[in-house]
């Protein structure tokens, strides 16, 4: 009784309210997921079903079975395409982070003349659209030879304005007579920045990972300007290209191929999420 009075009288003193609120815009954000979840696993005629069903009376698999055999029907397996992606998207993820990380710390705490006009610049490439540069780009990694390479398909999108300005205004938010006091002890700035920079940094370069996955895992954009040959195609242009126009009998496929494109990234946000909570509420203090 004594630890269950107190707990009571806690919950009376909820805003329940705002868990009401939250909990509606929870249901109606999660619901596409959801749909497209059991999509993937309804039988044809169950996808057909009007009024929809919200469930799987007979769950199947052959919506996977007919994904890897439209996929196979091409002139390149369904595993160079997953490879594609993946490949690519580690490298823009990991690149990206270092690049926005290490540019990001001296916008941030260096005091060097010129510093605040190249963040001032930085700031100003954010107003312009990434199609803007579109034709400059096919230029230089065409004049390059880079076409139909992994190269192509990486450098253009590692260094982001958006990805650095985020960065640095976290940085900046840190305090910096903790790196006084490394200065103090004798270390470098190199290790300043492996030792206290980056593991203070984890919520942000964490949350930065999710965006720069999900961009890089999503860019069909480049992969539609840089490459001619069927084995460079990442996996959502390959799976937009054979589902383009297709019919009904593809349906359920196209289903579940939505779905195997959509559970990277919702995985690897289930594994960072405390780190975006944390980003996100450190952020809304500092603001």
């Amino acid at each position: 009784m004594s630890i269950a009075l107190p707990f009571r009288r806690k919950l009376k003193g909820e805003p329940w309210g705002i868990y009401l609120l939250l909990t509606i815009m929870a249901i109606i954000v999660g619901l596409p997921l959801y749909l497209m979840t059991i999509n993937a696993f309804k039988p044809l005629e169950e996808l057909l079903l009007w009024p929809p069903r919200y469930y799987v009376m007979n769950p199947t698999l052959e919506h996977f079975t007919d994904l890897l055999l439209a996929t196979n029907a091409s002139l390149v397996p369904f595993s160079r395409y997953v490879f594609n992606s993946l490949f690519i998207a580690s490298i823009v993820v990991t690149a990206s982070v270092l690049t926005a990380c290490m540019c990001a710390y001296p916008l941030a705490k260096s005091k060097a003349p010129g510093v605040k006009l190249l963040f001032n610049l930085i700031v100003a490439a954010l107003m312009f659209s990434s199609l803007v540069t579109a034709i400059p780009r096919f230029l230089i990694i065409s004049g390059l030879g880079m076409i139909d390479t992994y190269w192509a398909l990486t450098l253009p999108v590692v260094a982001s304005s958006f990805y650095t300005f985020f960065m640095r205004q976290f940085f900046e938010a840190q305090p910096s007579e903790i790196l006084d006091a490394g200065r103090i002890d004798g270390a470098g700035e190199w290790q300043l920045f492996w030792k206290l920079v980056m593991p203070l940094a984890k919520p942000a370069w964490a949350t930065l990972t999710i965006m720069a996955w999900q961009g890089a895992w999503n860019d069909e954009a480049s992969a539609i300007m840089f490459t001619r040959s069927e084995a460079m195609k990442t996996l959502p242009l390959a799976i937009q290209t054979i589902f383009s126009g297709a019919g009904i009998a593809r349906l359920g496929a196209g289903a579940a191929a939505a779905l195997l494109t959509t559970a990277p990234t919702v995985i690897i946000f289930i594994f960072l999420q405390k780190r975006v909570i944390a980003t996100m509420a450190h952020a809304g203090i500092k603001g």
